[in-house]
C-alpha cells in the first residue's frame, strides 16, 4: 500500500465526489482539514463550512443543517469531535433526533507528539452512553471510503466513522453491518476491530481459533458472533483500537443465554505521558502481535489475564 494513501487522505476526495453527486450533502469543519477542501469549497461554497476553532458550534451548525433536511458530515480530530462538544452531540443531535455523520481523525494516539489533548481512546465508549449511534471503524483506506459512502447514504441516521493513520496491509469487502470471518478454528473466537486485524492474525498464527473482523461495532453483530461460537466455543477475546473493554458488554449481551467468557483487550486507561511513537504506544498497551499472542493464549488456556483498564 502507498504509505501516503491514508484514511484521512481519502476523506476529502471522497467527500468532494459526494458533494458533487448530492446537493443535500454538506461538510462542516473546525479548521482541521480545511486545506484539503479548497477545491470542494470553490465548487460548493455554501456547502463546505468552516466554523473556526469552535467545536461546540461545529456540532450545533451540523445539527442545524440536518434539521433543514441536509446530510451534514462533521469533521475534526476525535478528541474535538466527540469529547469536547459531547453536550452538543447529546442534545443538538441526539435530543433533537438530527441525523449526521461524524468523521474523526487522530484515533487513540495517531499523533503522539500532539499529547493527550489530541488523543481519544475513550471516544467509542463515550458515544456508547447515547442512544442510536452507528459506529464504523475501518481498517484500511479502501474500507474507509466504502463505509463513509454507506454512512452518508444512511438517511437521517447518526453515524460515527473513526479514521486512523494506521492501516492493515490489505482491505476486505466490508458492507457496513456484518463481521467477516477471516479464519476458522474450534477453540475460541477472537474479534479484531479495524486496524488491529493484521496484529491479531500474526498473534493467532497456528492457534486453533476463529478470527472475526469487525469494522461496524455498533450495532454489534450479535448474529455473527453467535454463529462463530457454535463451532469455536464461547470463549471470546475482543481486540479494539480504543479503550479496552468497550465492547465486552455487547458481547456479553449477545451470549447472555450461554455460559461464556469474554476478554477485552485495547487501549488501557493509564495515560502514557511520554510522547513516544505510535509503535511504542501500541506495544505499551499490549496491542502488538507478541503481546496479543500472550494475552489471547493465556485467556484460552483458562489463565487470568491482567488487563490495564
Amino acid at each position: 500500500m502507498d504509505t501516503t494513501d491514508t484514511m484521512r487522505s481519502r476523506f476529502a476526495p471522497t467527500m468532494t465526489k459526494l458533494l458533487d453527486e448530492d446537493p443535500l450533502v454538506a461538510v462542516v469543519l473546525a479548521e482541521i482539514g480545511v486545506a484539503q477542501f479548497e477545491e470542494a469549497q470553490r465548487r460548493h461554497p455554501l456547502r463546505v463550512i468552516n466554523v473556526g476553532i469552535r467545536e461546540q458550534l461545529l456540532i450545533g451548525a451540523g445539527a442545524g443543517l440536518a434539521l433543514t433536511g441536509m446530510r451534514p458530515v462533521i469533521h475534526t480530530f476525535a478528541s474535538f469531535l466527540v469529547e469536547r462538544p459531547f453536550e452538543q452531540v447529546k442534545l443538538d443531535l441526539g435530543h433533537q433526533e438530527a441525523g449526521a455523520v461524524l468523521v474523526s481523525a487522530a484515533a487513540s494516539f495517531d499523533w503522539p507528539s500532539g499529547g493527550f489533548t489530541h488523543m481519544s481512546p475513550g471516544d467509542v465508549a463515550l458515544l456508547d452512553t447515547l442512544d442510536g449511534w452507528a459506529v464504523q471503524v475501518p481498517g484500511h483506506p479502501d474500507e474507509a471510503e466504502t463505509l463513509l459512502r454507506h454512512a452518508v447514504a444512511a438517511g437521517d441516521d447518526k453515524v460515527y466513522v473513526r479514521l486512523s493513520d494506521q492501516s492493515n496491509a490489505r482491505p476486505l469487502p466490508v458492507d457496513g453491518s456484518r463481521f467477516l470471518t477471516v479464519r476458522e478454528g474450534r477453540s475460541g473466537v477472537v474479534v479484531a476491530v479495524g486496524t488491529t486485524l493484521d496484529a491479531v492474525l500474526a498473534a493467532t498464527e497456528g492457534l486453533d481459533v476463529t478470527v472475526l473482523y469487525a469494522t461496524t461495532v455498533r450495532p454489534f453483530d450479535t448474529a455473527g458472533l453467535r454463529a462463530a461460537t457454535e463451532r469455536a466455543g464461547t470463549d471470546v477475546a475482543l481486540v479494539e483500537p480504543y479503550l479496552a473493554g468497550t465492547s465486552t458488554g455487547a458481547a456479553n449481551d449477545a451470549l447472555s443465554d450461554l455460559p461464556h467468557r469474554v476478554l477485552g483487550l485495547g487501549v488501557g486507561r493509564r495515560e502514557l505521558r511520554r510522547y513516544g511513537t505510535v509503535e511504542e504506544h501500541i506495544a505499551a498497551h499490549g496491542l502488538d502481535a507478541g503481546s496479543l499472542r500472550g494475552s489471547i493464549s493465556a485467556f484460552l488456556s483458562g489463565a487470568r489475564v491482567p488487563v490495564d483498564v
